[in-house]
């Protein structure tokens, strides 16, 4: 690291940059932003909510020298970079909604059944038979939105795996260019 002497002469400006990321790509970001000229200064880890910024992301903060050559295109390639993070992400959100969406369909139509069945005992006179007819699809829409989120999670994975395959390869490309024009 590069700090002010006596004589001044070894000055060095920074620029600086706060990133506001999911914990689960940290290492993805600060490997990339390597690539770019940035060096990260600190890492901020996720609290219990605050009230202040998103809860459950993590901050980075990122230093690198205002002079680096070739920052423009060091910056057009980070954007790329950022672009190619936020698809990633948002293919492998894609996998996973479509799942719960399902998953959460079925298991309110169990609790309406199930709250059906405890209606229909507590019925004055109670009617035990609706009681258990009812309570059979409410038991089956408890027990399978699990099986449902895991088998639509999988067929989806089949069909994104290798996009995300192909956006990683992008991003591994975009590096290596800024790495090549920081040497």
């Amino acid at each position: 690291m590069n700090e002010i002497t006596r004589s001044g002469s070894s000055f060095v400006g920074y620029d600086y940059k706060e990133v506001l990321i999911d914990p689960e790509r940290t290492s993805m970001y600060v490997d990339g932003y390597a690539n770019f000229g940035w060096v990260l200064e600190e890492k901020i880890q996720p609290a219990s909510y605050t009230g202040k910024g998103p809860m459950g992301k993590v901050k980075l903060k990122l230093k690198r020298d205002r002079k680096i050559l070739n920052k423009t295109e060091l910056t057009r390639l980070e954007r790329h970079f950022e672009a190619c993070m936020r698809e990633l992400e948002r293919i492998n959100y894609a996998k996973t909604s479509f799942a719960m969406m399902w998953a959460l369909i079925i298991g309110i139509m169990g609790t309406a059944f199930m709250a059906g069945s405890v209606f229909a005992v507590t019925h004055d006179p109670p009617r035990i038979l609706l009681c258990i007819v009812l309570a059979i699809p409410a038991f089956t829409g408890w027990i399978v939105p699990p099986v449902i989120y895991k088998t639509l999670v999988h067929k989806k994975a089949k069909k994104t795996d290798p996009l995300m395959e192909q956006k990683v390869d992008e991003l591994y490309e975009i590096c290596e260019k800024g790495n090549k024009l920081l040497i």
